[in-house]
């Protein structure tokens, strides 16, 4: 297969929030050592397929990432210089690897723990014959701190994290002031964070969250979605919420 025939084009109309955080002198800083303590997110039912099970096998040691070195040389792990967008959380792997396709001058880092969607996405870009990809299989909370190196993304895309909508799981949601620290140290100054979500408490939440990092400024530009840089196809988890009825929201913040 030699692409992923999802386009701009075939993107679904989405409604785009801008937050703009309220302004104080410096950005709060957390230790590594609190980042790790909540899970924050659950092992989902379902069983790799014998595809995906050969692909962990024999696909993951060429598309995957050696983590024993820690803090990761990204020039050398993709084997050139290009801008370089972190994907928290990829799920089954469609829409990373759709952007991949789409922008191959763009390296991609894709990040996520559930061995069936890694399984999946590496079946793509066996297919597609990708070479701009690489995959971590891991919690982001700990990839972050312990293997990610200071401002070497251009872009951090988190779409559709656990919502957790119990008020008494708010505390294992991913955005929380730990974790974006954490992403303000891997962006490189002016780089993109793109968060998606179909819960509009989740919106609310990710709003109160941004407010206390200053330095996260919201990108209010009217062509934003013309940069490949804030691409983002329709996900699994997208199409299934608007089955639901769930509003789809992106937020955009720019690290100043």
């Amino acid at each position: 297969m030699g692409s992923i025939p999802i386009t701009r084009s075939t993107l679904f109309p989405r409604r785009v929030f801008f937050f703009a955080p309220n302004r104080v002198d410096t950005l709060p800083r957390v230790p590594e050592a609190h980042l790790r303590k909540i899970r924050s997110f659950v092992r989902r039912p379902g069983r790799a397929t014998v595809a995906q099970r050969r692909a962990l096998t024999d696909l993951l040691p060429r598309f995957g990432v050696d983590q024993a070195a820690g803090r990761l040389d990204l020039p050398t792990v993709f084997g050139r210089e290009a801008p370089r967008v972190l994907d928290i959380g990829f799920g089954d792997g469609e829409a990373l690897a759709t952007s991949a396709a789409n922008f191959p001058a763009l390296d991609y880092l894709g990040v996520e723990v559930h061995e069936p969607g890694v399984g999946h996405l590496l079946l793509l870009l066996e297919q597609a014959a990708l070479t701009n990809v690489r995959v971590i299989v891991r919690d982001a909370a700990e990839v972050l701190p312990q293997l990610l190196p200071d401002a070497g993304f251009a872009v951090v895309n988190l779409f559709f994290p656990d919502p957790w909508p119990k008020k008494r799981h708010h505390k294992r949601r991913l955005v929380q002031p730990p974790f974006v620290a954490e992403l303000a140290r891997v962006l490189e100054r002016g780089g993109l964070l793109h968060i998606a979500t179909d819960w509009a408490d989740y919106t609310r939440h990710t709003h109160e969250v941004m407010e206390q990092f200053p330095r996260f400024a919201a990108d209010t530009r009217p062509d934003i979605l013309s940069d490949p840089l804030a691409f983002r196809p329709p996900t699994k988890f997208e199409r299934r919420g608007r089955r639901l009825g769930h509003e789809v929201t992106d937020l955009y913040y720019r690290l100043t």
